[in-house]
């Protein structure tokens, strides 16, 4: 019998390990994010990267830039007080 793998909620969402990965690491390109991102979950895709992004992004969280041509930097806005 074949077992059927169901997508269950992250214990850790996506958008926090995001967000703790750049604090650790400072600005990062959406690949190297991506890789540091696949290490904690094995089976996220592009797509969910990139959603989690722009919703973030949306939200005022963190800024994205282009560096080259399909290349993108992210980094944490700094909050003011």
């Amino acid at each position: 019998m074949k077992e059927m793998s169901v997508k269950t909620w992250k214990p850790h969402p996506l958008y926090m390990a995001i967000v703790e990965i750049l604090e650790r690491k400072g600005p990062l390109t959406d690949v190297e994010l991506f890789d540091a991102l696949k290490d904690r979950y094995e089976d996220i895709g592009f797509g969910d990267v990139n959603q989690t992004l722009m919703n973030m992004e949306i939200k005022g969280r963190i800024y994205v830039s282009a560096l080259a041509r399909g290349k993108r930097r992210i980094e944490l806005v700094k909050k003011t007080a």
